[in-house]
């Protein structure tokens, strides 16, 4: 085969160039109008045929190999987060508010580049690649995680037929050099909750007078961290989070109610449903022992994201061949993070892999979703060198 890594290191200053421009224009999920047109553009112009406003905005790319075969999706997602960039880069967002603080930017430049070299090479492919550009996969204009669904309802996995799918994610916990391919599960299922507790309500110097929702939801909290605890075993792996709570008007007036908000995060179909059985226990138990009421919705945002492990067996034999010197890790259980391709992995075998991308001696080692978040844009280079060739390797 081709030294495909030879060839994404020629094609870097094009990778680099869209990677920095998607950075200084990000879009939220959604309305990746602009982005989404240079990718139609880009993948128009290697002859590659390409539908529009699939998923509301995003885009597809269709490459017929020079033989027939299997249909493979190759998935990059394209959305940025409601965060004011403090890098400092020379490239940093000229939108107020939104910024690439995932590695999307980096993802969508990729695929770009993927689609140059496969394209190039498509006499050599027994079967059909199809160029998956995903928006909304942070879920944050209101849509909540939808945008590997709404590409699903638009028909991404049909005509043709999707039979096997690969996707990356830029992994700035990690240093440039190490590449993570794993089989099984490697990113959690997560639930979103809202709680309601209703009490009644009264002055600050009355308690006796009132039922006070802020003391119920206050030992509600307390109470549910024994889930982890108690309820899942030690080798197992379940996260019950907290993140918002809104309740009282003045300082000397107990409120009516209080409602909270946040996370669950599991794995295993049996760990989630014991957590969210005792979570709902918990909270009604609660606070009928102290007198309040409670209005509780868990929603699914995603299931866990598990790969298929005779296509990651595939994609590890690639990832050593073409990537020798890089430190690869094959662990599962990677991250407590949520991911929306999970949605297509559980209709299609795949496998997502990860591409080591910080570089603490440059300073480009903050977590992702943080201001100052920016990756060591050599990453690139592995990422669109191992996913060219792994689907090539897929499509012998």
């Amino acid at each position: 085969m081709t030294n495909l890594l030879n060839e994404a290191q020629s094609h870097f200053p094009y990778t680099q160039a869209l990677r920095r421009d998607f950075h200084m224009h990000p879009e939220l999920g959604f309305t990746e109008i602009r982005t989404g047109g240079i990718v139609a553009k880009e993948l128009e112009a290697l002859g590659i045929e390409v539908t529009k406003g699939v998923g509301k905005t995003g885009v597809v790319g269709l490459l017929e190999g020079g033989k027939p075969g299997p249909t493979l999706l190759l998935r990059f997602d394209m959305d940025a987060l409601p965060i004011t960039e403090d890098t400092g880069a020379e490239y940093a967002s000229q939108n107020p508010g939104i910024m690439h603080a995932c590695g999307h930017d980096g993802h969508t430049a990729i695929g770009l580049t993927v689609a140059k070299i496969l394209n190039a090479h498509k006499s050599e492919l027994a079967g059909t690649i199809k160029f998956c550009f995903q928006p909304s996969e942070e879920g944050t204009n209101g849509e909540g995680f939808g945008g590997a669904e709404m590409m699903m309802k638009d028909g991404v996995l049909e005509n043709p037929k999707v039979d096997l799918t690969l996707s990356l994610h830029l992994w700035n916990e990690k240093p440039l050099g190490w590449v993570h391919v794993a089989q099984g599960p490697v990113m959690a299922g997560a639930e979103e909750f809202k709680v309601k507790i209703i009490g009644k309500g009264g002055h600050g110097a009355l308690p006796e007078t009132t039922v006070d929702p802020v003391v119920c939801a206050v030992q509600i909290v307390s109470a549910a961290q024994t889930i982890v605890s108690r309820n899942v075993a030690p080798i197992e792996t379940a996260v019950v989070s907290f993140t918002i709570i809104n309740g009282g008007t003045a300082f000397n007036v107990i409120p009516q109610e209080v409602t909270m908000e946040g996370t669950i995060r599991t794995f295993e179909p049996r760990v989630r449903a014991r957590v969210i059985q005792r979570f709902e226990e918990i909270i009604k138990g609660v606070a009928s022992a102290m007198g309040c009421q409670t209005e509780v919705n868990v929603k699914r945002l995603t299931p866990a994201l598990i790969n298929a492990d005779d296509v990651a067996a595939r994609v590890q034999e690639t990832a050593r061949r073409v990537l020798p010197d890089a430190l690869h890790d094959n662990t599962p259980y990677l991250t407590m993070g949520a991911e929306d391709m999970a949605f297509m992995q559980e209709k299609v075998d795949g496998c997502y892999f990860f591409i080591g991308s910080n570089n603490a001696e440059r300073h480009l080692d903050y977590s992702h979703h943080h201001p100052k978040f920016d990756f060591d844009e050599q990453a690139l280079i592995s990422g669109a060198a191992l996913m060219s060739a792994a689907a090539m390797d897929i499509l012998k």
